[in-house]
């Protein structure tokens, strides 16, 4: 957001190469798009990736295969029409190591080739600038299901944050503000999942308590025993659980 951009722009920019690059960029939350309103604070930005990235060394990637994946996708950014190349990281030094990538294209150019918003797995990323707030929502608008956006903000943005926020919150499963998304901490609001196709069904998650909903399967016991019910259903209570007995939830002393 332009405000967080006027107030820490180079901070942002090392801050954004230090998570795209976390493990070769080899994570599913990755942050393998920025979308921003260009003008003098970006190119700040772009500067201070450029810099973090072109001395950061290429790392070796889970396997030949994703490596050649990487590369592919890799190649066909930097021969889109209308994409530029803003930095490449050193130099592979060694097999399946691969070399970091940062590009840049125009709204307008984004939204007229599609292609360029697929996943490239890995520590490859694109930098789409945007005129005005309502072409940065168009933007997103058009996208595919997606895990998580960052609102890089500050205090001067939270206007403009509350316009992107609905169309935001329809295409992905985390929203987060002044961080970064290769981070998932195991808490009961934690959201791990999103629309489709960045999960195969976005009422779900992997990582969180909700996550029982998709890795547990339900079974109904119907006038069962006591005694021959597992501990976690007996009455007593042996393993202090909390429940929901005839709808209410019972906490355990």
């Amino acid at each position: 957001m332009p405000g967080a951009l006027a107030n820490r722009a180079e901070a942002l920019g090392t801050a954004f190469v230090g998570s795209l690059t976390l493990f070769s960029g080899q994570f599913c939350t990755n942050p393998g798009m920025v979308i921003a309103l260009d003008g003098p604070d970006l190119d700040r930005f772009v500067a201070s990736a450029a810099g973090a990235l072109s001395g950061n060394g290429a790392q070796v990637m889970l396997t030949p295969g994703i490596h050649a994946a990487y590369e592919k996708g890799v190649a066909a950014l930097a021969g889109a029409k209308g994409v530029t190349t803003i930095a490449r990281g050193a130099a592979a030094d060694g097999v399946n190591r691969g070399q970091h990538a940062l590009f840049a294209a125009t709204g307008e150019q984004f939204r007229a080739n599609p292609a360029l918003a697929h996943e490239v797995f890995g520590s490859s990323s694109i930098l789409v600038k945007c005129a005005t707030v309502e072409e940065v929502i168009d933007t997103i608008g058009r996208m595919e299901g997606q895990l998580t956006a960052t609102l890089q903000m500050d205090e001067s943005d939270q206007a403009d944050a509350a316009k992107l926020l609905p169309t935001l919150s329809r295409k992905v499963g985390r929203v987060l503000a002044n961080g970064w998304p290769t981070g998932v901490e195991v808490t009961h609001a934690m959201v791990h999942g999103g629309p489709f196709p960045s999960t195969s069904d976005g009422r779900t998650t992997s990582v969180g308590t909700l996550a029982m909903m998709r890795f547990l399967r339900p079974v109904c016991y119907q006038d069962v025993a006591d005694a021959v019910l597992p501990p976690a259903l007996q009455a007593a209570n042996p393993w202090k659980l909390t429940r929901r007995v005839e709808g209410r939830l019972e906490v355990a002393a």
